[in-house]
């Protein structure tokens, strides 16, 4: 990367540290420091944007830093998708694909309250799980030093291109191909892991990979909804912490380099019943901490959109592996009717925890814990009064 480039780049890059540390991502002097030593579009040189065809249809069209138009948007406060899924991807025009989002440069607040999170210090080794662009790699070895700074990601090609991107700007960490949910592959030990990739639980390797007082941060994605969490880890390798004010939802962990596995659901249950509940989509739509606390009673559930085959109508639906279901309309003269096919024990339990949650004061997502057992056996409670559920993935 030329100076001139980087001078040319230099008041965006500003402009974004002083927006993340106004908002409260940026917490600390040394990590408004690192993130304005790293210029984001030498990791980000093209990305996708959705738009909607003239057809009708959701598309990616790629974008380039090329000039001073486009090179603003990459230091927007937003996550810039970099790589579609070439199962699903399918080229519409010259610059357009359809397809599923498999990689991305994630929008920089929330990178930099997850580095926050982590609470490193001088010395301190750390394993990304999820190289991608690089950029956070980059951001990493700005604060603490290249030789302390190791990444995984599962394609080697996005390996290849990181390295490729964090050497043009002296950087020179250690990168493998890898799954990380299998860690490092030389079994180095570290004394903290960040992963920017969701995974179901906590992979067996990361606490035993990680030194006893040590820290991960990762996404978790528990069905229904999920969140960042901020775990310690004991000598025993058992992991515990709570759920961070930061939100998730990064891409799925895979271990396959460019496409994700097809999930074989059940055909639906039948319609069984129809009855009033006081539990409407809006509900769950608009309450975070509440799509959290149903994914703990109902492991294993999704939380999906329905369309009336016939009318169109748009319900919200929560389905069950065993191709149970319950859903309730968004639009309408009916919001406050559920439909359920199979059992009725899906509602149940949203009307359950709905109550609970409302009685106990409506706590946010930082007012749970969770915890990995050395066995493998998760779960995760409600701080102020201990209440338990247990999540192991189904």
């Amino acid at each position: 990367m030329t100076e001139s480039a980087l001078d040319h780049a230099r008041p965006y890059l500003t402009a974004m540290v002083a927006e993340l540390t106004k908002a409260g991502a940026i917490r600390t002097p040394e990590w408004a420091e690192a993130f304005a030593a790293v210029p984001r579009h030498v990791f980000v040189p093209r990305w996708y944007e959705q738009e909607t065809s003239d057809k009708g249809f959701a598309v990616w069209r790629m974008q380039h830093a090329i000039h001073e138009g486009s090179l603003a948007r990459v230091y927007r406060d937003t996550t810039l998708v970099t790589a579609l899924d070439p199962e699903t991807a399918e080229k519409v025009d010259e610059t357009a694909w359809t397809g599923i989002p498999t990689s991305s440069s994630t929008l920089p607040s929330l990178m930099a309250g997850m580095l926050e999170d982590l609470a490193v210090d001088d010395g301190h080794r750390v394993l990304e799980i999820g190289t991608g662009t690089g950029y956070n790699a980059a951001l990493l070895c700005a604060r603490l030093g290249e030789q302390f700074v190791y990444s995984v990601d599962v394609d080697g090609d996005l390996v290849d291109a990181a390295q490729r991107r964090l050497s043009s700007i002296g950087y020179e960490p250690q990168l493998a191909p890898a799954d990380g949910r299998l860690g490092y592959p030389t079994g180095d030990k570290f004394h903290r892991i960040i992963a920017t990739c969701s995974v179901k639980d906590i992979p067996e390797s990361w606490p035993a990979q990680t030194h006893p007082g040590g820290v991960i941060v990762t996404d978790l994605d528990l069905g229904i909804e999920g969140g960042l969490v901020c775990l310690a880890v004991d000598a025993e390798r058992s992991v515990y912490g709570q759920f961070t004010t930061t939100g998730g939802r990064f891409m799925a962990a895979r271990g396959n380099a460019h496409t994700y596995p097809r999930r074989e659901r059940a055909p639906y249950a039948p319609e069984t019943s129809t009855h009033p509940t006081n539990v409407t989509a809006a509900d769950i739509r608009t309450h975070y901490p509440f799509r959290l606390l149903l994914a703990f009673h109902l492991p294993g559930v999704e939380l999906v959109y329905h369309s009336n085959d016939a009318t169109g109508a748009m319900s919200l639906q929560l389905q069950h592996p065993d191709g149970s279901w319950a859903r309730v309309p968004l639009t309408g003269d009916h919001l406050d009717t559920v439909t359920y096919g199979g059992a009725p024990e899906i509602w149940q339990q949203v009307e359950a925890a709905w109550k609970w949650w409302n009685d106990a004061g409506r706590p946010a997502q930082d007012q749970f814990g969770y915890e990995r057992e050395p066995d493998g056996h998760a779960s995760v409670w409600h701080i102020p009064d201990g209440r338990r559920w247990h999540i192991n993935p189904t």
